[in-house]
């Protein structure tokens, strides 16, 4: 399994990928989930995959040649000639679509899913920052201000600190701590998500990205953020008062009874109905 995070921000963006893949208790390997295309001053592109992974490797290799026809010129695009992160979104879509068509029945026959889920995201020239989740069958859907941000794979663990934390007025750099926390989250809680990240910044209307860094086991900010979540959570987890069941004073007290929740009745004997 894996997880991979992407936000969109007024500032820029943020991308984020584990790389652990494993198929059993014995058979863990690592391999990035992460891609960067990028013709600066041009256009800045990132793709994030996640799902089988020998869908998700053809897929990346397929994208670098995949062909639309443009219906007015009548000339093909690509990813490095679309004019806007819509086209290149639906060049990723058919790229998807082509796999499966030279792969499914043959997957399916062998019982194995296609799945594939991606995030696919950046800036080309004359457009603003877009943002997109694509899934199996090639289709896709774009981010908005109301969710800015997208997740793929283990995403449980990780999506409650991007809810309360993540807006479209989020600074580059505290987005990049919040996705980190997230991560670190989903890494605690789940053995199938795992070291080394890739991490990519990009600042708006930059069409090129300096940001870029692979996080292993070694890198100092990710250990004291490791550290620091953990202990700040338990500080917070200890400030908070403690359920009163024994009538002491207490102003917050958990034995309420409100006019329309009452506690539930308890069954003494086998002629009492439950209703």
């Amino acid at each position: 399994m894996t997880y991979c995070v992407a936000v969109k921000l007024n500032a820029g963006m943020v991308f984020l990928s584990d790389s652990r893949t494993n198929a059993g208790l014995d058979q863990i390997s690592t391999f990035r989930k992460m891609i960067v295309y990028e013709k600066p001053g041009d256009r800045f592109m990132c793709l994030l995959s996640a799902g089988n992974l020998s869908v998700s490797q053809s897929v990346r290799e397929i994208l670098q040649v995949e062909q639309l026809e443009d219906v007015d010129s009548g000339e093909p695009i690509t990813i490095w000639n679309a004019k806007s992160m819509f086209d290149a979104a639906r060049v990723l879509g058919a790229a998807v679509r082509h796999v499966y068509e030279r792969d499914g029945e043959s997957l399916q026959r062998a019982g194995v899913e296609f799945n594939v889920s991606m995030i696919f995201g950046g800036q080309i020239q004359g457009e603003g920052m877009r943002l997109f989740q694509v899934y199996s069958a090639g289709n896709f859907i774009e981010a908005t201000a109301e969710t800015p941000f997208f997740q793929v794979g283990e995403s449980k663990y990780g999506k409650p600190v991007l809810d309360r934390v993540i807006a479209p007025e989020t600074p580059l750099d505290e987005a990049a701590k919040c996705v980190l926390v997230s991560m670190d989250s989903t890494l605690k809680s789940n053995l199938s998500v795992g070291l080394p990240l890739d991490l990519v910044v990009y600042e708006a209307n930059q069409l090129r990205s300096d940001k870029i860094t692979c996080i292993d086991n070694d890198n100092p900010y990710f250990r004291m953020l490791h550290n620091t979540w953990g202990q700040k959570l338990r500080e917070v987890f200890d400030s908070i008062e403690d359920p009163t069941w024994d009538g002491a004073h207490t102003d917050v007290p958990l034995l309420s009874n409100g006019p329309r929740c009452q506690p539930l009745k308890k069954i003494s004997n086998a002629r009492e109905k439950l209703i």
